[in-house]
């Protein structure tokens, strides 16, 4: 049976900030969402876990956007684990769940003769969000390398690089079953930020892998004994109490910070959701010419399109697609 806390909480985030620290946050928790996800492809196991990690990510930075707004991470590297994407389409009005998307490619030979870490299946590559505003805006991109041993560091670095924001994560996920039930994924996460300050300049020296900024590198005085306060803080939490569903997020919230005052505000609830469609891929398909197109016809006499985020298929006839298509 269900309990209270996962029926409100579960597929939500929850925007709060801490008053005494100067310091703003999120807390996702994620399960029908995440189980919806991952269960689109039978993904070995350092692979879920990556894109959960990247999932619960892309939530928590996501819930900043304005609405109708989409964010992207675009983790890739020359590992195994060649790709992971993540797409996070912001409420299309206030109230309106968030909708969240991912999937990864990968190379099951080297996969299953590598040895890493998850994370050092990926190997050397790139830590990329992307900000598209929608129709004459032009995307936003910040690039990060790969670095710090997980997803979330990368996520850190990001921040300390591009944006001059202090930031720390902490994660978790699995997969957990109630009595009687099929195992399913579930994961939660805590997101926090040093409020930005006008004229912040970094320290001399970087102290992140690489010689790449972290967070301490960016406050001093009290607002770095705030910050270290609360990362010790945050370094407390266990994984139970981060994925649920007996604690909810805003008890978890006064057992980590009550000291500094936690402040909670509307959370925003999220589902998984695909926007793909023919239409899409017809639109895909209008950059190639006719000749293009024969080459994609398959023996059945049509051209064949999956959705590698929702596994949908989609079937055409060949004379509707292409840029000689006369309409």
């Amino acid at each position: 049976m269900n309990t209270a806390n996962q029926i409100v909480w579960d597929d939500t985030i929850l925007p709060f900030q801490l008053d005494n620290a100067d310091v703003r946050g999120r807390m996702a928790r994620l399960d029908g969402a995440l189980h919806e996800i991952l269960g689109q492809h039978n993904y070995p196991a350092p692979v879920a876990g990556l894109i959960a990690e990247a999932v619960l990510l892309t939530a928590m930075i996501g819930q900043t956007i304005g609405l109708r707004w989409k964010l992207s991470l675009q983790i890739r590297g020359n590992g195994p684990v060649r790709l992971i994407s993540t797409d996070y389409f912001a409420a299309e009005k206030d109230g309106e769940p968030a909708k969240i998307r991912a999937y990864a490619s990968y190379d099951a030979e080297r996969l299953a003769d590598a040895d890493g870490t998850p994370f050092e299946n990926i190997g050397t590559g790139m830590f990329a969000v992307i900000i598209d505003q929608g129709t004459g805006m032009q995307p936003y991109q910040g690039i990060t390398p790969l670095a710090g041993g997980s997803l979330a560091a990368c996520a850190e670095t990001y921040f300390a690089q591009s944006e001059q924001l202090p930031t720390k994560f902490a994660i978790a996920m699995g997969q957990a079953s109630m009595p009687g039930e099929a195992a399913e994924w579930r994961g939660g996460a805590v997101m926090l930020q040093h409020m930005p300050k006008a004229g912040l300049h970094a320290k001399d020296a970087a102290s992140g892998d690489g010689g790449l900024l972290s967070g301490s590198d960016l406050v001093d005085g009290d607002d770095a004994d705030n910050w270290n306060r609360v990362s010790i803080l945050l370094d407390t939490v266990e994984v139970t109490e981060l994925i649920g569903p007996h604690v909810s997020p805003d008890t978890l919230l006064v057992r980590l910070f009550h000291e500094e005052e936690p402040r909670i505000f509307d959370s925003q609830p999220v589902k998984f959701g695909c926007t793909c469609g023919p239409e899409k891929v017809e639109q895909t398909m209008s950059i190639y010419s006719a000749k293009d197109i024969t080459h994609m016809t398959n023996d059945a006499g049509k051209v064949t399109a999956d959705c590698q985020f929702c596994g949908a298929h989609y079937e055409f006839e060949p004379k509707t697609l292409g840029k000689d298509e006369k309409r």
